[in-house]
């Protein structure tokens, strides 16, 4: 149910993926999380792919920052790429932090330089979208994610309270400029909801996309209280939108989504993404698969177990084996750094499955070939099903 929920029960359609389809995607999700990493690909290009198939990057990229844009920039469990409509659903939010909401650290910023942050708002109303490098001191205008100068950090703030949005972004740099330039006239004008009713949204949309989920679960989709999250689900509840329910081996109570389908079978095989939404929860990951992942880029690379940058590969109802994939452009080739099996997996079947994964995985990124190195349990009998 839970992977039939995150569209991943099926295999993927054959043809090519239309905008509609991407943006259907992204509704029945609630959210792309983003993240700068780009040693395969940028976390946020990769969800469509496993549930829709190679597509042109330059799609999505349109949808979040073209002249209609369907999604925008925001904070869901992190930063995260949603559906415009969903804008309404966070400005209690963005109250919350003009309120003075957040850590110690943003409070004193904005209650100390509240002028400047005032001179910022209106030098992007003059200029227009601007970076952090634009309000960085002399001599160090470096562009960048982690150019973090008080100019940034004005931006920041500007951002979280909704005063300025992403408008597009230079490689993973975010360039800002004032939401009425961004948002759609349509999604501003619609009316703001209560924080109840905003949250009993989220709350909703959150195990619709999980299919059956915990309070937890759900906070960890899209950030609020617990108390509050389990108020809103006992408002679903009553008003028949998701139903209680017990699972086996949870060991707390947990909610099933109205309508959520129980296919026969899964029969879906594909490379998910660290930061894909079926893989957002590590402690999830555990309870419905029963393997501990984790990333280990900080991790010294001698204790690495799997790798730097391991992909899961899903194979019907089980999470089958892990990869470290890197996509070397300057050689044309994808090269898979490690390849591990995991307990239980049967390798003769994984092998090609996860062989002919790679082959459109490379495909998609514009890569001509697959070279596997010899670390990992796996690789021996993935490269013979490669050829």
């Amino acid at each position: 149910m839970a992977l039939a929920a995150q569209g991943l029960a099926a295999p993927r359609p054959a043809g090519p993926v239309t905008r509609r389809a991407l943006r259907k995607l992204v509704g029945r999700l609630g959210a792309l999380q983003l993240d700068s990493v780009n040693v395969f690909a940028r976390a946020h290009y990769v969800p469509p792919f496993a549930r829709l198939g190679p597509y042109p990057a330059s799609l999505l990229e349109e949808e979040a920052w073209g002249k209609r844009p369907s999604l925008f920039e925001y904070w869901a469990h992190a930063a995260c790429l949603m559906p415009v409509e969903m804008q309404p659903l966070f400005r209690w939010r963005m109250q919350w932090r003009r309120d003075g909401g957040g850590s110690p650290g943003w409070k004193r910023f904005s209650a100390e330089k509240r002028g400047y942050i005032d001179h910022v708002l209106a030098e992007i109303e003059r200029r227009g979208p601007v970076t952090g490098a634009d309000f960085a001191p002399e001599g160090k205008r470096e562009a960048g994610w982690w150019n973090w100068s008080e100019g940034k950090t004005a931006l920041e703030w500007l951002f979280n309270t909704g005063f300025i949005t992403t408008k597009t972004r230079r490689g993973f740099e975010r360039v800002y400029d004032l939401t009425e330039r961004v948002i759609p006239r349509a999604i501003l004008d619609t009316p703001t909801p209560t924080p109840a009713d905003a949250r009993r949204e989220l709350v909703r949309i959150a195990v619709n996309a999980m299919g059956v989920a915990t309070i937890a679960d759900v906070t960890g989709y899209f950030v609020m209280l617990q108390r509050d999250a389990a108020i809103a689900a006992a408002e679903l509840v009553e008003a028949g939108e998701i139903e209680p329910v017990r699972v086996e081996g949870w060991g707390r109570p947990a909610f099933l989504a109205r309508g959520a389908k129980l296919p026969r079978r899964a029969a879906g095989a594909t490379l998910l993404a660290p930061f894909d939404n079926l893989m957002w929860s590590r402690e999830r990951v555990e309870r419905l698969f029963g393997i501990r992942y984790r990333i280990e880029i900080y991790v010294p690379a001698a204790k690495r177990v799997h790798g730097y940058y391991v992909y899961p590969f899903l194979l019907g109802e089980q999470i089958a084996a892990r990869v470290d994939l890197k996509a070397d452009r300057a050689a044309g080739v994808l090269r898979v750094q490690s390849a591990h099996l995991e307990p239980g997996a049967d390798d003769g079947e994984v092998a090609p499955a996860l062989a002919a994964e790679l082959v459109i995985a490379a495909a998609w990124l514009g890569l001509a070939d697959v070279h596997i190195t010899d670390r990992g349990d796996l690789a021996a009998n993935l490269r013979r099903a490669l050829g």
